[in-house]
């Protein structure tokens, strides 16, 4: 057989090859014209479309492999290169892509381009080893090579087989292709030499005799027909042997060893090939098999078939992370360095560059590989310019990046030299990126920690240390953790001074938690073990009216009452619906709410009468609901009556917040701050959705001056508005437009100060249950339920007697 016919019978085996032919003909059948003309209508139609997605896209595999189907099938030329260039640039192809663009390339190829499609084929190789790809190479390269028949043409074809067998001369169900291939090549140089030139000619029976060798000692499948191959060979070659037999032991009792062993480990490896190979697989019961078999080949220790079966793997799950993250360590521990690992990183972050461990591994493979400064930062840009899922991912990035500069900087044996500025610059884009997005963490205080003690170790400069905590404070002022690793970083300068001049500028801020005590105590702590008698006693001085602030803030907190959630009616437990019906009239059954409305509708009759305000015809308390509340108050025990102090003065009213937003968001958004005494988020009555609206109530305005600062910050993807609440303003406005409404000249909300102050800043209508007051031109007479927008009540005349709804009648008809 010949050598050719032997590569291109294998290429009609490729599985994975395509079957369209490269580029289309055309077609001058009148009769079809119709027909081609629509369809190439609709085609640049698609095409265009298609065009349009990736150019909003150009992240989208699935169109891309439209595009360039479409492209062939037009016979766009110019078109399908630019797209599968593009196409290339963005993502590993398959192996398939790549013969497909290799064969149609190879379709129009000259002596003149062949150095074009040869770096084609090596590029498709860079990506992944297949079987079928390398036998398309070679036999490209036997074809169309002009310099294949000269020395140097035969061994750069022998140098190529050498490399295609580790890479897929392993495959057990594929790898007799490439063997078959690198064989019958060598037969074709046998049969090219004279026959008289017996030294050529024994050297290279020689040649082709260690090939068989060679194959017959791997697992590979039908190694019994290979096996019956190489007995006839021997035979026309002189060597006497028995085709029927197995024994190999006249021609080299080492070979038959090898294949006896060859055979028994392909005995061992059929199950699971079988497993990887069948067709009506789900992917992770694939997956599955192709990680047993990879588990199994580890454990016999061969890292050259281990390397295949993990390539076999990655060829069909190109974009698992995990596959890929498990194949690269393996080749960490294995082969420490090389080129082989840093190339197998560089095709793992281009399958999965969302993928930050990758990338981290990938810096340190190069470090290790002794690769350059240049290499390296090339490879750190490349990945920050990916998307990951969190940004402790990015921030892994950069330390690992800093990391590897200190190593080299500091390495004795480095030839690159490097300048610290390296590092500064790395940081500070490191912090100008993370700090937005990851504020308030501890992994943001570890990265400036590091940076400072760095400017202090490698960069000998201690006030760049300091402007690093000094910058970071700014931003993140209250995180206790940032004060503390400030002053820990003075203190061990022995810095005592520049540690207490910290300690006072950060003692009476608001922290999370216990944090404002841990400060307070730390100092006091500290001025024990590092100050004199002075400075001890002035830190006392300081922090124990902080202490006691504190301390009363934090009493005044834990008795706040809790009010009951939007939408929950109050219950009385002592009384059951039949109780109350048993009760009668006069019993009080109603609610506190109901109290204080009957109350309002009552207070003109008692007034009118001269009594309290007390309810008509309402008893005290029944002997039931005062042996309940007498039972009540034994089981509560008795309670210091402590003092509310958070008003509406130091109350934030926030909006447009996320529906997602919960009491632990807000309180964390506000963490900076301080000074969150409580949190109520509103809610729809009728759906229980929230509205998007919150009351924020803070210990003082000092705080919540500092809360409406944070105005238009994002919380949870949105921009919320923030602004103090004032009730009583809104009200007093809202009853200002009715009065200038209904003509009245005076504005019944223009209350003044020296009129509240008997009531303790309430007018005496609020009292009464914002009563109304029937007033104005148009206005004759209304009910005294009836509350007209901007009335007040006026003062009652002492002898005035409440008109029935007989008298407002009559009064009505007079008129």
């Amino acid at each position: 057989m010949d050598d050719s016919e032997v590569l291109v019978s294998s290429d009609q085996k490729m599985e994975d090859a395509s079957t369209v032919n490269p580029i289309p003909p055309s077609s001058d059948d009148s009769g079809e014209s119709d027909s081609e003309s629509e369809d190439e209508a609709e085609s640049n139609h698609q095409i265009e479309t298609l065009e349009s997605e990736l150019s909003a896209n150009p992240y989208n595999y699935d169109a891309y492999v439209q595009y360039i189907k479409l492209l062939r099938k037009t016979a766009n030329l110019e078109k399908l290169r630019e797209a599968r260039e593009a196409m290339s640039a963005m993502f590993p192809l398959s192996p398939s892509l790549w013969l497909e663009w290799a064969r149609d390339e190879a379709s129009l190829a000259s002596s003149d381009n062949v150095p074009e499609i040869v770096k084609l084929y090596e590029r498709g190789l860079s990506d992944y080893q297949s079987v079928s790809l390398w036998c398309d190479y070679l036999n490209f390269l036997r074809e169309f090579d002009p310099s294949v028949n000269t020395p140097d043409g035969i061994s750069k074809i022998r140098s190529l087989f050498e490399r295609a067998i580790p890479a897929a001369g392993f495959h057990v169900t594929q790898g007799n292709r490439i063997w078959e291939g690198y064989r019958e090549f060598e037969q074709g140089i046998l049969d090219t030499i004279d026959k008289a030139d017996l030294e050529e000619r024994n050297k290279q029976i020689q040649r082709i005799r260690s090939i068989f060798h060679r194959h017959l000692s791997v697992p590979l499948k039908d190694l019994s027909s290979t096996l019956i191959t190489y007995k006839a060979w021997e035979l026309e070659q002189g060597t006497d042997l028995d085709i029927g037999s197995d024994d190999l032991s006249k021609v080299s009792p080492q070979v038959a060893v090898a294949n006896k062993k060859a055979q028994q480990m392909y005995s061992e490896r059929a199950n699971l090939e079988e497993n990887i190979s069948k067709k009506d697989l789900s992917d992770t019961e694939k997956f599955q098999h192709f990680m047993s078999y990879i588990k199994f080949e580890q454990t016999s220790g061969d890292p050259t078939r281990v390397q295949a079966i993990y390539e076999r793997a990655v060829a069909e799950f190109p974009v698992s992370s995990d596959l890929w993250i498990d194949y690269t360590s393996y080749l960490d521990k294995t082969l420490k360095v090389g080129k082989a690992i840093t190339h197998a990183y560089s095709r793992a972050t281009r399958s999965c560059p969302w993928t930050g461990d990758l990338w981290t591994r990938y810096l340190l493979a190069l470090e290790r590989g002794s690769a350059s400064e240049n290499d390296i930062y090339a490879v750190f840009e490349k990945s920050l310019q990916c998307t990951f899922s969190s940004f402790e991912e990015y921030l892994e990035l950069y330390l690992t990046r800093v990391d590897g500069l200190r190593r080299r900087m500091i390495s004795t044996s480095m030839v690159e030299t490097l300048d610290y500025s390296l590092i500064r610059e790395t940081f500070q884009q490191a912090s100008d990126y993370l700090t937005p997005q990851m504020q308030n963490t501890d992994s943001l205080v570890r990265l400036h920690a590091y940076w400072a003690n760095l400017e202090l170790n490698i960069g000998k400069d201690l006030a760049g240390a300091r402007g690093v905590w000094d910058s970071f404070l700014k931003k993140s002022g209250g995180m206790l953790a940032a004060w503390q690793a400030y002053i820990d970083m003075e203190v061990r300068l022995g810095h005592v001074k520049e540690a207490r001049s910290i300690y006072r500028r950060c003692y009476t801020r608001k922290f999370d938690g216990t944090g404002s005590e841990d400060i307070c105590h730390g100092w006091l702590r500290f001025e024990r073990e590092h100050g004199a008698l002075e400075d001890f006693d002035h830190a006392v001085q300081k922090v124990t009216p902080r202490l006691e602030e504190l301390q009363l803030i934090r009493l005044q907190q834990e008795s706040a009452p809790v009010k009951p959630s939007a939408g929950v009616k109050e219950h009385n437990p002592q009384k059951s619906t039949r109780e109350k019906r048993k009760a009668g009239p006069n019993v009080e059954e109603e609610s506190s709410a109901k109290r204080q409305k009957s109350k309002g509708q009552k207070m003109n009759d008692e007034e009118a009468e001269g009594k309290t305000a007390t309810v008509p015809n309402k008893k005290s308390k029944s002997e039931t609901e005062k042996a309940a509340d007498s039972k009540r108050e034994e089981s509560e025990g008795a309670k210091p009556v402590k003092p509310k102090i958070f008003t509406d003065e130091c109350t934030a009213f926030l909006s447009n917040l996320s529906a997602k937003a919960q009491e632990e968001d807000i309180r964390k958004f506000f963490s900076d701050v301080g000074g969150v005494a409580s949190i109520r988020i509103l809610h729809d009555k009728g759906t229980g959705k929230p509205r998007g609206l919150a009351y924020v109530d803070f210990v003082d305005d000092e705080h919540l001056a500092a809360a409406i600062s944070k105005n238009r910050k994002m919380l949870l993807g949105k921009k919320i508005s923030i602004a103090r609440s004032n009730p009583k303003k809104g009200k007093k406005d809202f009853a200002r437009r009715g009065n200038e409404g209904s003509g009245n000249s005076k504005d019944a909300s223009q209350v003044s100060d020296k009129a509240k102050e008997p009531l303790g800043g309430e007018t005496e209508g609020e009292k009464r249950g914002d009563e109304v007051e029937v007033r104005g031109k148009n206005t004759f007479a209304i009910p005294r339920t009836v509350k007209a927008l901007g009335f007040t009540t006026p003062k009652p005349i002492a002898d005035e007697t409440p008109k029935s709804n007989d008298e407002f009648r009559n009064m009505f008809l007079k008129k």
